[in-house]
C-alpha cells in the first residue's frame, strides 16, 4: 500500500497532482502523513519562496482512493482525518489503498541504514536490523514456533519414591534431552534424595518421550546446590536434542515458554515474561551459598521442575525450578549460563568445585556510593567495585587481610564491578593465589593475596 509524492514543476503523465503552498511549519505535519501512508516523499524548499509539497497518486490508485473519500464523506462528512490551517485531506485513509500486484516487483524501498532503524528488504517484508536477523516482534506463531523447536526433546520422567526407606510411589518431573546421545537436563529433586548434601538416586528413572517412547534412564550427576541434575538414557537412534541459549540477554518483559509435564498431564506448554533476571536466593528466604534465579509468571505446577524454559527462539534459557505456593505469577528457573557450567563441571570434575574466600559482598553504584560518603566522608572516592561489609573469621580472605569497609577494584588484575565478574574469574580454581586490589578508606590502595578454599558441602 503505497503512495508516491514529488516535487515537480511538470505534471507527470498519466496521474492527477493535487498541490498546496502552505508555511514551513506544516512541512513536518506532510511528513507525518507520508509516513503514515508509507508513501515516498521528495522535499525541497527555495529560501526565496515558500516550501512547496505535492502529492502524486498514480492513476491506478485514483479511482479507489476517489471512490472511498466520497463513500467516506457521504457518512462523516464533518470528521475530516487530517487537517490544518494550510490543507485538508478529507476523510481519505491514506493507508487503505492497494498497489497493482504487477506493478509491486518493481517497487523499491529505502531507508537510511542505522543501529536505531532496521532496514526493510525488497518486496519480502523481512526485517533486519544489521545485528540481528530476527525483529524481535511477537507475531500469532511466536509462540507455537519456540515450543515446536524445543517439544520433541522434552521428556516426562518418572523415579521411586521413598520415604524412611519405604517405597510410597513414583515423583513426577521434567526434563530436556541436550544431546542427541541421550544426555537429560533436569532438577535434582525430582531424580536423587539429598542426605545432607549427598545425593542418593532414587533408582532407575522413567523417561517418556513426546513420541510416546520409554526408556531406562540413569542419573550420571547430581547437584545439591543448583538442584541440577544429568540423566542418561541409550538408544539405537539419534534423539532429538533442544538447543541451549544463553540468559544473559534476557531482559525484564522478554516473552518466554515454559514446557513439562504438570499434574501427570504431558505435553503441557505456558507462556509468559520475564519478570527479573536476576532474583536472589536470598530474597527467597533461602540459605546456604549465593544463587541467582530467573523469575517469570509462567504457570508452573508439580511435575513441570527440570523442564525447560524456553525464549521465543526455541533455545532453551532455563531450567524451571520452583514457584511460590499459593501465589500465581511466581515461578522460578536456573539460568541456562549456570546450569551449562554445571555441566561442564560434572564432565571435568565428576562434581561441581566451588571456591570459597569467606567474603560477605555488595555490588556498589552511584546512589549507594552517596549514601555511603554521607555516612563516612572518609569512605574511598570510587565510581564501582564490590563492597566488604563483612569478613569471615578464620576465613581465606581474613588470612589474606581483608578489612571490612574494603572495596575491591581489582580480581586477578582484571577490574571489577560485581560480584558475578569475582564469581567468573575464581571459576574451580581453589588453592591457587590470587591478586585483589581494594581501597580502604582516605583512598588508601592495598593488594592482596588470598588463596581460595574449597566450599564446604553442606554450608
Amino acid at each position: 500500500m503505497f503512495f508516491f509524492g514529488a516535487i515537480s514543476h511538470e505534471q507527470a503523465p498519466k496521474k492527477k497532482m493535487v498541490s498546496r503552498s502552505c508555511g514551513r511549519n506544516s512541512l513536518i505535519r506532510v511528513v507525518a502523513i507520508a509516513a503514515a501512508g508509507s508513501g515516498l516523499f521528495y522535499g525541497s524548499s527555495n529560501p526565496d519562496s515558500k516550501t512547496r509539497i505535492s502529492l502524486s497518486i498514480p492513476a491506478t490508485l485514483h479511482e479507489s482512493v476517489l471512490v472511498q473519500r466520497q463513500m467516506s464523506q457521504s457518512f462523516t462528512p464533518h470528521s475530516p482525518f487530517i487537517s490544518s490551517d494550510c490543507w485538508q485531506f478529507g476523510n481519505v485513509s491514506l493507508v487503505s489503498s492497494r498497489v497493482n500486484p504487477a506493478s509491486s516487483g518493481s517497487i523499491k524501498k529505502e531507508y537510511p541504514v542505522t543501529e536505531e532503524a532496521p532496514v526493510k528488504e525488497e518486496t519480502t517484508g523481512d526485517v533486519k536490523d544489521g545485528k540481528d536477523s530476527c525483529c524481535r516482534c511477537l507475531g500469532r506463531d511466536t509462540i507455537a514456533n519456540a515450543a515446536a523447536r524445543v517439544c520433541p526433546a522434552v521428556v516426562n520422567l518418572s523415579a521411586p519414591r521413598e520415604f524412611l526407606g519405604i517405597l510410597s510411589g513414583r515423583g513426577i518431573g521434567s526434563g530436556a534431552i541436550v544431546d542427541a546421545d541421550g544426555t537429560i537436563l533436569t532438577c535434582a529433586h525430582v531424580v536423587v534424595d539429598f542426605h545432607g548434601s549427598r545425593a542418593l538416586p532414587k533408582g532407575k528413572v522413567d523417561v517418556t518421550l513426546q513420541d510416546g517412547r520409554t526408556f531406562e534412564g540413569t542419573v550420571l550427576n547430581a547437584d545439591f546446590h543448583s538442584d541440577i541434575a544429568i540423566v542418561k538414557i541409550n538408544s539405537k537412534t539419534p534423539l532429538p536434542a533442544a538447543k541451549l541459549g544463553t540468559s544473559s540477554k534476557l531482559c525484564p518483559g522478554d516473552w518466554v515458554v515454559a514446557m513439562g509435564c504438570p499434574h501427570y498431564l504431558q505435553n503441557t506448554v505456558t507462556a509468559g515474561i520475564v519478570s527479573c533476571v536476576d532474583r536472589k536466593s536470598s530474597d527467597l528466604g533461602l540459605g546456604g551459598m549465593r544463587r541467582e534465579y530467573l523469575q517469570t509468571d509462567c504457570a508452573i505446577n508439580a511435575g513441570n521442575s527440570g523442564g525447560p524454559l524456553v525464549n521465543i527462539d526455541g533455545e532453551i534459557v532455563g531450567v524451571n525450578i520452583m514457584k511460590v505456593a499459593a501465589a500465581d505469577g511466581l515461578s522460578f528457573a536456573v539460568p541456562i549460563d549456570s546450569a551449562a557450567k554445571i555441566i561442564e563441571q560434572f564432565k571435568k570434575n565428576g562434581r561441581v568445585v566451588r571456591p570459597w574466600l569467606g567474603l560477605k559482598m555488595l555490588d556498589l553504584n552511584d546512589m549507594i556510593i552517596a549514601q555511603l560518603k554521607e555516612r563516612d566522608p572518609s569512605f574511598p572516592n570510587v565510581k564501582s567495585g564490590i563492597l566488604v561489609p563483612v569478613v569471615t573469621p578464620g576465613s581465606p580472605a581474613h588470612l589474606a587481610g581483608f578489612l571490612p569497609s574494603d572495596v575491591v577494584i581489582k580480581f586477578d588484575g582484571k577490574p571489577v564491578q560485581s560480584i558475578t565478574e569475582i564469581i567468573e574469574i575464581m571459576g574451580d580454581r581453589v588453592g591457587e593465589p590470587l591478586k585483589v586490589v581494594v581501597q580502604r578508606a582516605n583512598d588508601q590502595l592495598v593488594t592482596l593475596t588470598v588463596i581460595p578454599e574449597e566450599a564446604n558441602p553442606d554450608m
